[in-house]
């Protein structure tokens, strides 16, 4: 029988800026004109995706990006507006995205335009899902608003939404346009929301940069007090590291190794079993806790390590033990963690402080040991320092 191929092969070159500013609306900031006058083009419209509780705290937003649009540009470049909610009821509720589109739909939103997110990691999620299946991807320019999405979620690939009760079940590896981290935003969230997202900053220390996990445990009371200079340098830092995880590797994660999800098999099922009453950066904080326990429990970390990760947590300000971690469920966030990706099961544990390495089989009952370990966990008072934890 004869047979002929015609063998296709092609590679896509992606590459984006992530600008680091203060202000990034004010009048006399350049950074937003600049780019937007290098990319735009004739009919370039803008759509708006606002995470509606950021919008309440800084209620003079709209006015001034339209100002800026105004005396940035002699030509108009219309621009649209539309309040989401934020957190996991935009990811939970594809009537959301339906929104969305119908507003690229309405106002013509076409593939020389830009959507723009401006919001937390779950808005951007949601944007970034309906920018990449609208008229197969318009330009998506992300400004996350939040320390996680600064320093994580709102600088990579991946977009997403939630669905048969399963954490991004449907999404995209669509790289944005562009992103811009805004620190002013940063100054109306509320303790948890600031707190969450260093457990993200603790992570990829974990896993890629022992000296930075040393910086942070040197100035975890700083971040704790909302000093903005300490949380600048987590952000740019661990922005830093993230890019370049994502540039040198896997970055739409065709193997079955996912580094940057080290502690999130159970923090996804954890969120998902306290009905995302735990914002995610809480959950992740408790699943780099029990990860770090199980790898010790491996004989490959150390106990002064793990009691250092374990104390690093604590005066960031988390609790890591949670009712939810003792029912049955958790374990199969396991099952869960590897159908997302596909192949075999591979998640990552920890080698030391800044070394990881996948493990492809893990033991439901030492995760059981790992979680009453937690529970036994005493708290550390607010008073002690870090160093007299250890």
């Amino acid at each position: 029988m004869k047979m002929k191929i015609l063998q296709q092969r092609f590679q896509v070159q992606y590459q984006y800026p992530v600008f680091f500013t203060e202000g990034l609306f004010d009048p006399n900031n350049t950074a937003w004109p600049a780019f937007l006058d290098r990319e735009k083009s004739p009919g370039t419209k803008l759509l708006f995706v606002l995470d509606a509780g950021m919008a309440a705290s800084h209620p003079g937003l709209k006015q001034a990006i339209l100002q800026k649009l105004r005396s940035s540009f002699t030509g108009e470049i219309p621009a649209f507006f539309l309040e989401v909610p934020g957190g996991e009821l935009i990811k939970n509720d594809p009537g959301y995205v339906e929104e969305i589109l119908s507003l690229v739909n309405t106002h013509g939103i076409d593939r020389h335009s830009f959507l723009v997110g401006i919001g937390g990691g779950a808005v951007l999620d949601a944007a970034g899902y309906a920018a990449a299946i609208a008229h197969r991807g318009i330009r998506h320019i992300r400004i996350p608003t939040t320390v996680l999405s600064q320093n994580d979620s709102g600088i990579g690939v991946k977009n997403g939404i939630n669905h048969f009760g399963k954490k991004n079940f449907l999404g995209s590896f669509s790289p944005p346009f562009a992103v811009f981290n805004d620190t002013r935003f940063l100054t109306t969230l509320d303790d948890r929301q600031w707190r969450s997202g260093t457990s993200e900053a603790v992570k990829v220390a974990l896993i890629k940069d022992a000296s930075f996990f040393h910086w942070l445990e040197q100035h975890a009371g700083e971040l704790k007090m909302r000093q903005m200079p300490a949380m600048e340098k987590l952000i740019f830092q661990c922005a830093s590291l993230h890019l370049q995880h994502i540039s040198s590797g896997d970055p739409f994660e065709s193997g079955s190794s996912r580094p940057l999800d080290f502690g999130h098999w159970s923090a996804h099922k954890l969120e998902q079993m306290s009905s995302f009453s735990l914002l995610h950066g809480e959950a992740v904080a408790t699943g780099i806790a029990l990860d770090a326990l199980y790898s010790q429990e491996m004989g490959w970390l150390t106990a002064a390590d793990t009691q250092r990760i374990l104390s690093l947590l604590q005066q960031l300000g988390f609790h890591l033990f949670h009712p939810e971690l003792e029912e049955a469920p958790l374990t199969d966030g396991i099952r869960e963690f590897r159908e997302h990706l596909g192949g075999k099961l591979t998640i990552m544990m920890l080698r030391g402080i800044g070394q990881g390495e996948n493990i492809h089989v893990m033991d439901p009952a030492i995760v059981k040991s790992c979680i009453a370990t937690l529970k036994r966990l005493p708290p550390i008072p607010a008073t002690q320092s870090l160093t007299e934890s250890l």
